[in-house]
């Protein structure tokens, strides 16, 4: 199946493992359930570099800044919206869905430096280190295809395959 790229949100995501080998993973902030878990993602504004974007967005959602970048995915990572999220206007507006390019940075802060809060609009509730084998049984469904193929490219980029 062929996509039209320009249908699809350009966004990035972010995986952030610490020193004990786990990703931070955040509970979005208003959602009840136990598939409300993510990685950190957000839009690219208008002529931004990726990397930049990454950074930024991984600030405003966790307040997370002392990381070391060490890869990204080697293409858009795409995932199309169901319809109850196609339906609402702030997120399906104008758009099929995502296609992300994801990178991965190491945290080599203090957990105390994650404030969930650090922008206007909170994106989690909650957060923990995880397991990365255990973050896809916690993902939303339309996400989850999406989540195995970062994790793998993390996987073959760390070794661990």
């Amino acid at each position: 199946m062929t996509r039209d790229l320009k249908d699809y949100r350009p966004n990035v995501g972010i995986v952030v493992i610490n020193p004990d080998g786990k990703v931070w993973i955040g509970h979005r902030f208003g959602m009840s359930g136990d598939y409300a878990w993510q990685f950190p993602q957000g839009g690219v504004d208008a002529g931004e570099d990726f990397e930049a974007a990454a950074k930024r967005e991984l600030y405003e959602e966790t307040g997370l800044s002392t990381i070391e970048m060490f890869g990204c995915t080697s293409d858009w990572i795409i995932y199309d919206f169901p319809p109850e999220v196609l339906a609402q206007k702030k997120i399906g507006r104008n758009f099929k869905g995502q296609k992300q390019i994801w990178y991965f940075c190491r945290f080599t802060g203090p957990d105390s430096e994650v404030n969930l809060q650090a922008h206007g609009e909170q994106e989690f509730d909650r957060w923990e280190w995880c397991d990365l084998d255990q973050v896809i049984e916690r993902v939303v469904h339309f996400k989850r295809d999406s989540y195995r193929t970062v994790i793998a490219e993390l996987k073959t980029l760390l070794g661990r395959v």
